[in-house]
């Protein structure tokens, strides 16, 4: 029971990091007009990132100091999200941390 679920979570934590890989690379793509972002398959492609990825961003953003254009809030969240991800996985098998 407990690897099924152990399966589910990471298998959530994998698909939303791979989210947050793509709305990185559409913001960049948008940036740099390699793809037209008045298009309406576009608009439509970012309003979906952007209601997936936002709601964990706008915390890290309001956090985070600006750093001119710089974004590093996805950063910040990946790796968050590696870091439960691995606490939670250790805890469930039974694994210890130990310090060095």
């Amino acid at each position: 029971m407990i690897d099924a679920v152990l399966w589910l979570f990471n298998a959530v934590v994998g698909l939303y990091i791979f989210v947050v890989f793509v709305a990185v690379i559409m913001s960049w793509l948008t940036a740099f007009n390699i793809v037209n972002p008045r298009s309406p398959i576009v608009m439509q492609i970012e309003r979906i990132l952007y209601a997936l990825t936002d709601p964990a961003l706008r915390p890290i953003r309001r956090v985070i100091p600006s750093l001119g254009g710089l974004d590093i809030s996805p950063i910040i969240l990946l790796l968050l999200l590696e870091f439960i991800q691995r606490l939670v996985n250790n805890l469930l098998l039974g694994r210890v941390f130990y310090s060095i």
